[in-house]
């Protein structure tokens, strides 16, 4: 009895799903968008395959329409200059910060090393040293791997050794098309080689396959230097004792993914028809600008043959001559028209009147795709206020801000660290047990270009109540600007002495930053009264001279 009630159970249970989707004669489902009979979804069956499996085998086709949409559409390339200027700007400044507890520093030692380092490491960025090619600094190759991350889904970057006798430093750059990244062909098939990228069991790269040359060079490469066309290199990731040799720049948006793809690739449809829509409303545009009016005759042929006699068509061509001034129209003109003819003016429907609102539905959309505030993507802010303005501008800094610690910490950090080790190795830089502290030595900031202000006066009042009530520092608002605070202090001291050298008085909106750090250190004996609060003194002296506070 309770085998056989064990065993009916489960058919009882079966049926009662058949009879919940048979209600109403078509299949149900507890989530919508999981419907197989909805009109507008029944079509819709995606693959689900891995990262590597959905983006691999597509994204050559996708690398090469985003460049294309890169060389010859606007808003695509105000878009990728948009997110240059503000990722990285023109500012690329290192804050060297040791972790002072890791090593038993004092927080004073870490900063004087701090500056020691910083100073050194300016010798090698802020020049062509660091490129192997001799053409750009750190600041231009971090923008050029950038804009590469962003077209092509990849930036890499190979160090090289290369002793120059015009530069104390070896280490170079060399950043390289991510074309080259390719698995060998030989090597075609391997579970753990994807497009290029080998990798362990736990899916960390251990090697980079490159190509000797850049396929799309066929052209230009002739005798030996074509053969490049079909070598490989396999470069390792690291050296036994840890430097790295690859730098690989790429946004994983899933796990298990191995390489990147273009910001563009979600919205690559919407670009490419958008661009094709605004070109033909253009063309048609500008045919009808080239047709003022139109000749009409109401004549029939046997009329239009008595009146032209026995050759219909030469008088006809005769009287089209003579009124060659319909061809340009002035202003008073006295038009002759063909015998049998009228004139009627063109009205043509180009520009569309729905272009503008159609095209900026379309714009907001692909905005939204490439994570920027429409304002920002057009550059339109003709239609905001300063508040709407400044939440815009709100939230695309928040997604800067991530895109900066993501290019911190997978491209400027590495990069750092291997300079850093050359210069401990050369004896330039003090960093005993370098390889075993390596985290605490190598932890750094880097600065990139300000912001900038929507309302100068608001955001400086702003700045100067969070420094008052203690909700940020000098440092966090200076960075926010471009700038080291420490030179700021440094170049406030030397204003206010040469200002009281030549008997000026500063300037007393401004001496809230630089009275605060200069004033005990300029006047050490505490014997003298207290200086007056710089935030008064334009009063008192006013007071003085017989005005108003």
């Amino acid at each position: 009895m309770g085998r056989n009630a064990r065993h009916s159970r489960p058919a009882r249970q079966s049926r009662a799903p058949q009879s919940l989707l048979a209600q109403g004669g078509a299949t149900m489902s507890a989530h919508q968008g999981a419907s197989h009979t909805d009109l507008a979804l029944r079509d819709w069956h995606p693959h689900g395959g891995s990262a590597d499996a959905d983006l691999l085998p597509e994204l050559s086709t996708l690398t090469h329409r985003a460049r294309d949409l890169a060389r010859n559409d606007g808003l695509m390339a105000g878009g990728i200059q948009t997110h240059r200027d503000n990722v990285v700007g023109a500012v690329l400044r290192l804050s060297a910060v040791p972790d002072y507890r890791l090593l038993g520093w004092s927080p004073e030692k870490a900063r004087e090393w701090g500056n020691h380092v910083e100073a050194h490491f300016r010798s090698w960025a802020d020049t062509t040293d660091c490129d192997a090619a001799r053409t750009l600094d750190l600041l231009g190759l971090t923008v050029l791997a950038l804009g590469g991350e962003m077209v092509n889904g990849d930036a890499v970057a190979i160090p090289h050794w290369l002793p120059r006798p015009d530069s104390p430093w070896a280490t170079r750059l060399s950043v390289i098309e991510a074309d080259r990244l390719e698995t060998p062909p030989h090597l075609e098939g391997m579970a753990r080689i994807r497009r290029g990228v080998e990798l362990d069991r736990h899916g960390a790269p251990v090697a980079y396959h490159f190509r000797a040359a850049h396929p799309g060079d066929a052209l230009y490469l002739r005798g030996d230097e074509a053969m490049d066309l079909n070598r490989w290199e396999r470069v390792p990731a690291f050296t036994p004792w840890g430097r790295r040799r690859v730098i690989h720049l790429h946004a994983k948006e899933r796990t298990g993914q191995t390489r990147g793809k273009p910001i563009v690739s979600a919205v690559m449809r919407e670009f490419h028809m958008a661009g094709k829509y605004a070109q033909n409303e253009l063309q048609a545009s500008l045919a009808n600008s080239l047709v003022a009016a139109f000749l009409e005759s109401d004549l029939d042929q046997e009329s239009a043959s008595a009146l032209f006699g026995e050759q219909p068509r030469d008088a006809w061509a005769t009287s089209v001559r003579q009124a060659q001034s319909i061809g340009k129209l002035q202003g008073a003109a006295v038009i002759p028209l063909p015998a049998g003819a009228k004139m009627s003016s063109f009205t043509p429907g180009r520009p569309n009147v729905a272009f503008e609102a159609f095209m900026l539905a379309v714009e907001r959309r692909i905005a939204a795709g490439m994570n920027l505030p429409y304002e920002l993507f057009a550059k339109d802010f003709s239609r905001v206020n300063y508040s709407s303005a400044r939440a815009a501008l709100l939230e695309a800094w928040r997604y800067f801000h991530g895109r900066r610690r993501w290019l911190t910490s997978t491209w400027l950090r590495p990069i750092y660290e291997l300079w850093l080790e050359e210069a401990v190795n050369a004896g330039v830089i003090e960093a005993p047990g370098f390889y075993a502290n390596r985290y605490a030595y190598t932890r750094c900031r880097f600065v990139f270009g300000g912001k900038g202000w929507v309302d100068p006066v608001k955001e400086i009042t702003a700045a100067k109540l969070r420094l008052e009530i203690g909700v940020s520092t000098l440092e966090q608002e200076c960075a926010e600007q471009g700038l080291d605070w420490e030179e700021v202090l440094h170049q406030q001291r030397i204003e206010a002495q040469r200002r009281a050298e030549l008997g000026l008085q500063a300037p007393a909106q401004a001496t809230w930053v630089a009275g605060a750090g200069t004033a005990d250190k300029a006047d050490p004996d505490d014997s003298q009264p207290p200086a007056t609060p710089q935030r008064n003194r334009g009063a008192e002296q006013q007071a003085q001279q017989g005005g108003t506070a």
